[in-house]
């Protein structure tokens, strides 16, 4: 998969330094992917939440920190719409973010 835009991730573990190394691992992961539908992150992630819109929200860092993204399946694209706390996350709605 071709990740869209690792900047967001690291600004992010800029500010909260424990994140970097899952932050890291998620987007190695990620880029070696060929996720072709929801069931493909399933496998790997089970506790991803499949939203509508072809957004996936990831838990990072044992749940400590949400990741949001949009995924296009057909050009095997994954744009990372928002990564935060969990209170942050909740002031969002990751169907349209």
């Amino acid at each position: 998969m071709r990740v869209f835009a690792r900047k967001t991730l690291r600004e992010f573990w800029t500010n909260h330094s424990d994140s970097e190394d899952a932050l890291k691992a998620w987007f190695s992961e990620a880029e070696n992917s060929q996720w072709e539908s929801p069931a493909d992150i399933k496998n790997k992630y089970p506790h991803a939440s499949i939203l509508p819109n072809n957004r996936v929200v990831f838990n990072i860092k044992g749940n400590n920190y949400r990741l949001a993204v949009k995924i296009n399946y057909d050009y095997g694209q994954v744009f990372i719409r928002f990564v935060g706390t969990h209170a942050e996350y909740d002031k969002i709605d990751a169907t349209t973010i």
